[in-house]
């Protein structure tokens, strides 16, 4: 298995994800119907984001942490939501990468829930 090496890869990665994520009754809720996103736009946006965060690449300028906040407040991410999205987020790196890439956008993501679930709880 190869690893995560660029955008295309990035690509494969976060259509797996959303995939498995809107399947899941428990949290595709709140994007389907609390933040309504449309997947065609969505999903070149996460992929910018993640390409910025793991190589250093693009020009991803949105605000994470607003975002998420504002999500928040119109319904409370939990901690099983958190859970629910890592788990998935873990299996679709692990079912189509295996590398140093791999390894480091999981550990990104963990540190990325982490930092929103301490900002989230803090302010409410």
């Amino acid at each position: 298995m190869n690893d995560i090496e660029n955008r295309q890869d990035l690509e494969i990665l976060l259509s797996k994800f959303y995939s498995k994520l809107l399947s899941d009754e428990t949290i595709s809720y709140i994007f389907t119907n609390i933040a309504k996103i449309d997947l065609e736009l969505h999903l070149p946006k996460i992929i910018d984001f993640w390409n910025l965060s793991l190589f250093g690449n693009g020009d991803y300028s949105n605000n994470v942490m607003k975002i998420h906040l504002d999500l928040n407040a119109e319904e409370k991410l939990n901690e099983s939501h958190f859970k629910t999205w890592l788990n998935h987020f873990y299996i679709a790196v692990d079912e189509n990468f295996s590398g140093k890439n791999a390894e480091i956008i999981k550990t990104k993501a963990l540190s990325i829930a982490t930092v929103m679930q301490i900002k989230m709880y803090k302010t409410t």
